[in-house]
């Protein structure tokens, strides 16, 4: 991998302090998701937690891309950081006056996924910025990796936290880890866009970014197998409080190994990807979908599994899978855009990486009470297999030349 991007200060910076806040953040989804389900005992409820949170991400990503891409996007980051700040002491303080319902948690679900929606560009603007312009695939690689990681590392984070602390001191600590990242962005110093958006409207920038994603193979096929992704992989990830105390009744010290297992699926992922070859730098979204094969294999044993200890192995690896997906497609689009279009274009990858796993998790928590867990995972694992078949299909038999990319579309 090449690791040039470490060789710039304002990069380093920026890396290590958002691995704070990253992790404070999906530390934050274990704790709201457990929460759901210690209130109500509900996977619909987990589940509409999840969309609730995730939703505003899809709706609102793409506005957020286009103003992200006319302003300076270290102040962005600032509010961003700080809005998420509030929003956790804000959680921590219902918690802390044992005032704490299914309307807190939903405000709360409903608050942070705004933020969410403007972090998503602002993230994916800043890092191609603290670098020169030959350094750009490296910081890249490294900000996926650290984001797709810590997607996974959080909630393992978070889980641990609940066992030995409780939800309401973890939700503090949650809060106190974006001041490594705060502290980061002040002494940052961001180069600006090399453009500014061609047209003259703000509709007309949305358009653009639109027209831009959707018209480059590479880039779709990236943002079809993302959402596949999404959808069924971290669906299932995101309902493991369900799982854990739900199907196992193993409670909060059950969805503390189940989430230290799916942190540790996806560290192994983000390494295996730091070590992978040079030879294997190009053409990657195959590769991808084939993992994401592994990991929808994986969906349909835990349906199938009545033992704990291989429902463990079994997150874990389909942790693996959904870093590693994540990292290969986020880092494909990237690399095939530039910093006039980039928040635009990156905000589509996370409304449709983000709001389609609450979807996903929404879709699973209903089905559950319906058709019961082995069902709902027997059935998302044979529509998720077919839909990626097609994709590998579609793509070696395809007579028209391959794009930059070599995708799947």
């Amino acid at each position: 991998m090449n690791l040039s991007a470490l060789n710039f200060r304002n990069f380093r910076l920026y890396l290590a302090g958002n691995l704070f806040a990253l992790n404070a953040m999906w530390m934050l989804r274990i704790i709201v998701g457990w929460l759901a389900w210690d209130l109500t005992g509900s996977a619909s409820f987990v589940g509409l937690i999840a969309l609730v949170y995730f939703l505003p991400t899809m709706l609102l990503g793409p506005i957020f891309g286009v103003l992200i891409d006319r302003s300076d996007v270290r102040r962005a980051a600032i509010v961003v950081q700080s809005l998420f700040l509030t929003a956790a002491l804000g959680l921590w303080l219902v918690q802390h006056l044992e005032v704490l319902g299914t309307p807190h948690l939903l405000t709360y679900a409903l608050v942070s996924g705004l933020i969410m929606s403007a972090h998503g560009p602002v993230r994916m603007s800043m890092a191609p910025r603290l670098v020169a312009s030959n350094d750009i695939p490296s910081a890249v690689n490294f900000a996926s990796i650290a984001y797709n990681v810590s997607r996974m590392t959080g909630p393992a984070i978070g889980g641990w936290a609940i066992v030995q602390i409780g939800t309401g001191p973890a939700t503090l600590v949650t809060a106190f880890c974006y001041f490594p990242f705060l502290a980061a962005l002040s002494l940052l110093r961001v180069r600006q866009a090399a453009t500014k958006p061609s047209k003259p409207g703000f509709l007309g920038d949305l358009a653009e970014g639109a027209r831009f994603a959707l018209g480059d193979a590479g880039i779709r096929a990236a943002l079809a197998l993302a959402a596949i992704a999404s959808i069924f992989i971290m669906g299932v990830l995101e309902i493991l409080p369900v799982i854990a105390d739900g199907v196992f009744a193993r409670g909060a010290a059950g969805l503390g190994l189940l989430t230290a297992s799916s942190g540790l699926g996806a560290i192994v992922a983000g390494l295996g990807l730091v070590l992978l070859p040079p030879a294997f730098g190009r053409d990657r979204l195959p590769l991808a979908a084939v993992i994401s094969l592994f990991g929808v294999a994986c969906i349909a044993g835990l349906g199938l599994t009545a033992s704990w200890l291989a429902a463990i192995g079994l997150v874990a690896a389909m942790s693996a899978a959904a870093a590693a997906t994540g990292i290969i497609c986020q880092s494909a689009i990237q690399t095939l855009i530039g910093d006039g279009m980039r928040g635009r274009v990156m905000s589509m990858w996370a409304s449709i990486a983000i709001g389609s796993s609450a979807m996903g998790a929404a879709l699973l928590g209903i089905s559950v009470e319906f058709l019961g867990l082995g069902a709902t995972l027997a059935f998302s694992a044979i529509a998720a297999g077919l839909l990626l078949v097609a994709g590998l299909f579609r793509r070696r038999w395809k007579s028209r030349p391959a794009t930059r990319s070599g995708g799947l579309d």
